[in-house]
């Protein structure tokens, strides 16, 4: 957080700039990057590219985000979000941008997304629940937000220490940790 990349919309991708060894690289550099730091999602202007360009993957079973749904690694180039039901409901995020600290954050609990792939095949993908949280986290990142930008109540802000102390122990909420 502070780095001026992080702040500012991502350029979309052009159609020739998906078979660019560059990119590749970038999308490899990427995953290496989710990986290591055990994440879920990762977009690119976290690692310093302003590209519209973000990936998620959630291994799926038991995991310190609770019981989840295998989705395997999918790559979203130049996405689009559409709300299908404004219904929200809260998970408390945490992102690689944002190192030691949760923060809760309500947002729309079914949403459509559509995105080129690597090959620029267009898709789509009907996200409810956690994974339409954690979708929505990403592409924040593409538009110059964060999660502590989204957080309607300052008291529902902690450093991972504390909450894993007083906030883990006192409530049954589930944690998204988009990135880190």
């Amino acid at each position: 957080m502070g780095h001026p990349v992080l702040r500012r919309p991502a350029r979309p991708l052009r159609p020739e700039e998906l078979t660019s060894d560059r990119l590749h690289r970038l999308v490899a550099d990427m995953v290496d990057t989710l990986h290591d730091y055990g994440g879920i999602g990762l977009a690119a202007p976290q690692v310093g590219e302003s590209v519209r360009l973000a990936m998620i993957e959630i291994p799926g079973g038991p995991t310190r985000y609770g019981e989840l749904d295998h989705m395997p690694l999918t790559v979203c180039v130049n996405p689009e979000i559409e709300i299908v039901d404004e219904t929200a409901a809260g998970y408390w995020e945490g992102c690689l941008s944002i190192p030691g600290l949760r923060g809760f954050v309500e947002r729309p609990q079914h949403i459509r997304v559509a995105y080129l792939d690597l090959k620029g095949e267009r898709c789509e993908i009907e996200a409810r629940g956690f994974l339409a949280t954690v979708f929505q986290h990403e592409f924040d990142h593409l538009d110059g937000r964060l999660f502590v930008d989204r957080i309607q109540d300052p008291t529902r802000l902690a450093f991972e220490e504390e909450f894993a102390r007083y906030v883990l122990s006192s409530e049954d909420g589930e944690s998204v940790d988009g990135d880190s």
